[in-house]
């Protein structure tokens, strides 16, 4: 098993900017001092071709160049660098290898990924390119899998992966949300849960047990890409849900258990997380990856 680490590929950030960019070397440093240091792997930059099979041309050279606009900037929210470039590219470089790794080995981990707001012609919400949307129109163009499965258990709905696949049968699009957040309007997933303001572990855990098999049945699928956003904690400062920690552990016992239990592989990557302490959003990724490699060592659930 490997763990996809962008750490090093950091970018610079106004002062008091509420994009958590340390979370990425704490994670890091958290994994090491866990003695899973040697799982640690830098992912390749994406090829272009890639991101052509997702994102228009003039975009991606915009996004290279440094040609995007103040309004387009505005709009991801963060001010844009060759840094944030290199970085956006290791990011989906990162969710590619994780795919790879799950169809080889059963499970992949990419540390970074999860940008799921990002559009084919923009970037919005702290998403410059949508990782998800490329590694998974990836693994189909090489042959590796035909039909995927996105699971996105961040707070936010992903609302440019629901774009993006819209009217592609071949991929379906499950996002477990909060209805009263960002973004507004929202897309038309192939399956919404939305969760109103204020739900705990019970409803939010209820809602993905019942929903997952159903779905797997329905869709068979080859593969599957779970987006495990820390931000559905309950004192994440951008979100409207109320999960506590061992909620947060719960969801993804079930999202990977239940996908180990099918034989289906699942590729994980970390979504979003904003709260203060940013120590309790590295635990709760930290968390994710344990659980990932407890699912590895035992063979079968974690």
């Amino acid at each position: 098993m490997r763990l996809y680490d962008t750490a090093r590929f950091t970018f610079p950030l106004p002062p008091g900017h509420r994009f958590p960019v340390a979370k990425y070397r704490m994670l890091r440093e958290s994994l090491w001092s866990d003695g899973l240091g040697h799982l640690l792997l830098e992912p390749p930059r994406i090829k272009r071709a890639d991101l052509l099979q997702v994102h228009e041309e003039d975009y991606v050279d915009r996004v290279l160049s440094g040609g995007l606009s103040p309004a387009e900037e505005r709009r991801i929210g963060l001010p844009w660098s060759r840094e944030l470039a290199e970085r956006a590219l290791r990011s989906c470089g990162a969710t590619l290898a994780a795919c790879l790794d799950a169809l080889g080995t059963g499970i992949g981990v990419s540390l970074a990924g999860g940008g799921h707001h990002a559009l084919p012609d923009a970037g919005r919400g702290y998403c410059v390119l949508n990782d998800l949307a490329v590694a998974v129109r990836a693994v189909q163009a090489r042959g590796l899998a035909r039909r995927v499965l996105i699971v996105d258990c961040d707070v936010h709905q992903g609302d440019g992966t629901a774009r993006i696949f819209a009217q592609d049968r071949r991929v379906f699009t499950l996002s477990v949300h909060a209805r009263g957040n960002f973004p507004f309007p929202k897309a038309k997933s192939d399956l919404d849960i939305e969760l109103p303001d204020g739900s705990g572990d019970g409803p939010y855990l209820e809602a993905l047990q019942e929903t997952l098999p159903e779905v797997f049945l329905r869709h068979d699928p080859d593969l599957i890409v779970y987006v495990a956003g820390a931000d559905p904690y309950e004192r994440d400062t951008l979100g409207r849900l109320r999960l506590t920690r061992a909620g947060l552990e719960a969801r993804d016992r079930v999202v990977i258990g239940l996908a180990r239990r099918a034989g289906i592989p699942v590729a994980i990557t970390m979504g979003g997380g904003y709260a203060d302490p940013l120590e309790d959003v590295v635990g709760i990724h930290r968390a994710t990856v344990r659980i990932a490699c407890a699912a590895v060592r035992e063979g079968v659930e974690p």
